[in-house]
């Protein structure tokens, strides 16, 4: 990675989902599934799904801002997911699986708020998504990252992350 890439950690319900959409978009450098804004340290995937950790299931995404502009990395967040649903996307259900946007910079703080204001216009409801700073991140274990990748045939890959895929035009 170089000075002039970024780097945005995006909440959006189950991580693999994030990273999937993420990794197929053109000026993303790579995605990591991880965890973010908790308060223990070291948490496993066992301790986030059990909700008493404060950790969100998160993609940390760095990208090339002269292919793909923090605006449209943003515009993809909210066209991937359901912003208004609090600790929710589908079936997945706890305040891991929240929606947020963990900024690294007041820049990534005014654009994450603006692009909240206009993503709000085409929603019904309210959107729930947290803005906040990032202050914890840890890594995912290694069998969660490239999941879709290595795991298509799974019945999560098939049933919830290829349709996403195939909503966002993003389907191999």
């Amino acid at each position: 990675m170089t000075a002039e890439n970024e780097t945005i950690i995006l909440g959006a319900g189950c991580f693999w989902c994030v990273e999937a959409i993420y990794e197929r978009i053109d000026g993303v450098i790579s995605v990591e599934a991880g965890y973010a804004n908790g308060y223990t340290e070291n948490p496993t995937y066992n301790d986030v799904c059990n909700g008493n950790t404060g950790y969100a299931e998160v993609a940390k995404i760095a990208f090339d801002p002269q292919k793909v502009s923090f605006t449209e990395i943003l515009d993809i967040f909210w066209k991937a997911h359901d912003p208004t649903t609090l600790n929710r996307q589908g079936a997945d259900v706890g305040n891991q699986y929240r929606s947020g946007i963990y900024f690294q910079s007041e820049i990534q703080k005014e654009i994450a708020e603006k692009s909240l204001s206009n993503a709000q216009n085409t929603f019904k409801n309210k959107i729930v998504t947290e803005i906040e700073p990032l202050k914890k991140y840890y890594i995912a274990e290694d069998y969660h990252q490239n999941y879709y990748d290595n795991n298509k045939n799974a019945p999560y890959c098939s049933f919830v992350i290829a349709p996403k895929l195939k909503k966002l035009n993003l389907a191999d």
